[in-house]
């Protein structure tokens, strides 16, 4: 039985005047629409696809990828509003994700993004969204833990950091004095668990600990002094604002990398700057 929301890799059954029928081991099929299909598409071949509900309720597939599946959480941009509800963009050009109106925990505005999650409606078998995500996600039995790498969505921000969805499954906090990059809601990206408290509470940060991150941030050190005239007007005695400024790391995670390249024989510290060696 194929369901909406989820991707499948299915087989092309039979050509017809409005695309092609692609059909799973058990012969169910769903019609791939013509404005999907591609010369190199013959009867037999293997296709991943995402199977969704069109605008006249028929379950179809496409080969373009979707913003989020079920089970996934999103910060999604609101296209329309109907007196039923809320429609959200999806990344489908032909389809945008309806958010009913007994899904909306608050007033929503067009053109803004609000963080969603997607579940399979029991009644119409549809995908909608949800805004109240603590029916999804929360910390009861926590599956991470400290120093596992993890995927995580910023869902909103607060005055000490970001609130992430961790894995689409639990809550988790970056606070501001562990971020040195650009992040904004609605970001996809990796993040390490730091710390977990007594209650389930779960803080993480964008780097990683240990000898690995190490060398990674070494490495990324390298490519910011290439990018930049291969020196920088910093050193271990400069300011954290300054650092953070000019290489996107903590004052001790610069210190870490430049120490590890410098017994490398990679970079040299000169007066106020650091410098790649002519050996690098």
């Amino acid at each position: 039985m194929l369901v909406a929301g989820h991707y499948y890799t299915l087989k092309v059954n039979r050509i017809s005047d409005y695309g092609l029928y692609l059909a799973d081991e058990d012969g169910n099929e769903v019609l791939l629409p013509n404005r999907y299909v591609s010369v190199d598409y013959k009867p037999g071949i293997s296709l991943e696809v995402f199977v969704y509900h069109d605008s006249e309720d028929r379950l179809v597939a496409t080969t373009e990828r979707p913003l989020a599946t079920v089970g996934q959480t999103a910060c999604l941009k609101v296209v329309d509003k109907t007196v039923h509800g809320a429609f959200l963009d999806w990344g489908l050009p032909a389809k945008d994700l309806f958010l009913p109106n007994r899904n909306q925990s608050s007033r929503l505005d067009i053109g803004k993004k609000y963080p969603v999650y997607l579940y399979t409606d029991n009644i119409t078998g549809r995908v909608v969204a949800t805004t109240y995500l603590k029916g999804f996600i929360n910390n009861v039995e926590l599956t991470v833990s400290p120093r596992e790498e993890v995927d995580i969505l910023i869902a909103t921000e607060t005055p000490i950091g970001f609130r992430v969805v961790i894995n689409d499954r639990h809550w988790g906090m970056i606070y501001r004095n562990q971020i040195f990059q650009p992040v904004a809601v609605g970001d996809r990206m990796k993040a390490y668990i730091v710390r977990i408290t007594d209650d389930n509470r779960v803080d993480l940060a964008l780097q990683g600990q240990g000898y690995d991150e190490v060398k990674k941030s070494a490495e990324r050190l390298l490519e910011i002094l290439r990018e930049n005239g291969n020196a920088l007007p910093v050193n271990d005695d400069s300011k954290p604002e300054k650092i953070r400024q000019l290489t996107r790391m903590s004052k001790k995670t610069f210190k870490r990398s430049a120490g590890y390249l410098m017994k490398q024989g990679k970079i040299a510290m000169d007066g106020q700057q650091i410098r790649l060696t002519e050996s690098d």
